[in-house]
């Protein structure tokens, strides 16, 4: 009968592609690791791993049990939840992946406000881009996940999370600083931070100014990054304005270092979607996060200001 335990250590040093690190994150010596893969080997009586440099990569064998050993590893967890959870105690482990914005200012609050009613259940937080949201859950490495568009896919089920505004924003002593509004034209004579281009953020920024007639290229741009807190750090400095989501310029805003200025005719929004893989088996504690998402993302906003 195949060990469990076996497999759980091939599944881990098949992603890691070293015993050392996947002994590492067993909390094994790799000794042991590399035992209990020989003894799955001589178990299945094929070759799992091939020697590659410092590392290891999956045989061919390897390849085609991994989606197996997978599959038997999230049966047993989903096994062993649901049946804990039967004595009306929500318990497990929800491991969920997420755009930046998502994971830093919005799912943290979501999932403290889910631990205070189900504080028997454990939520990871993986953070990810909205390209790779898809992949981990297909893989089922990922229980849900949060993205900043919407997945249009056979296999997936998509509803609202969470709508976040992309805003003006400049330092507290701006000309703009005090201005009920600007209009799009005033925009041209500004020094400029973007992020980083092919970002949702500076997608929509660029859409919206279209609109207005104004295209990227005419903006005095002087600097260009990776982050929204590099841009904030940047704009509190005097560096220039910037267009940032509302939720990461929020904190700037309440102590007074930023301000959000309206700018006519331009409403920048993105919607945030909570998605699942529809083929899968849920448990208890999947369920009951979706649900909730489902029941208090109105209420979300409104804990979150925006």
């Amino acid at each position: 009968m195949l060990n469990l335990s076996e497999i759980q250590v091939f599944a881990v040093a098949a992603e890691t592609e070293n015993f050392s690190e996947a002994a590492r994150r067993l909390h094994l010596s790799q000794p042991a690791v590399s035992q209990q893969i020989r003894s799955l080997e001589h178990f299945l009586g094929v070759e799992l791993f091939r020697r590659s440099g410092r590392g290891v990569v999956l045989a061919d064998a390897g390849q085609i049990l991994l989606p197996m050993a997978r599959e038997l590893i999230d049966l047993s967890r989903r096994t062993e939840e649901t049946m804990r959870s039967l004595e009306d105690r929500v318990v497990g482990h929800l491991v969920i992946g997420c755009t930046t914005t998502a994971g830093k200012y919005v799912l943290p609050l979501v999932a403290a406000a889910f631990s205070q009613r189900h504080p028997n259940v454990q939520v990871t937080i993986e953070m990810c881009s909205r390209a790779s949201v898809v992949h981990p859950l297909l893989a089922q490495e990922v229980h849900l996940g949060i993205s900043s568009a919407k997945i249009v896919h056979q296999d997936m089920e998509c509803q609202p999370f969470f709508t976040d505004h992309v805003v003006l924003i400049a330092p507290a002593g701006h000309p703009f600083a005090h201005r009920a509004s600007v209009q799009p034209v005033e925009l041209l004579d500004q020094p400029f931070i973007l992020q980083e281009e092919g970002s949702s953020t500076c997608r929509m920024m660029q859409a919206g100014l279209v609109e207005h007639g104004i295209d990227l290229g005419q903006l005095q741009v002087v600097m260009v990054v990776g982050s929204a807190e590099a841009i904030e750090t940047a704009v509190e400095h005097g560096l220039g304005v910037a267009f940032v989501s509302r939720l990461a310029a929020r904190h700037g805003i309440e102590l007074g270092r930023l301000v959000e200025v309206p700018v006519e005719g331009l409403r920048l929004e993105r919607s945030l979607y909570a998605v699942r893989n529809s083929r899968c088996a849920k448990t208890p504690a999947q369920d009951k996060f979706w649900h909730f998402v489902e029941e208090q993302h109105e209420e979300i906003a409104q804990t979150l200001g925006v």
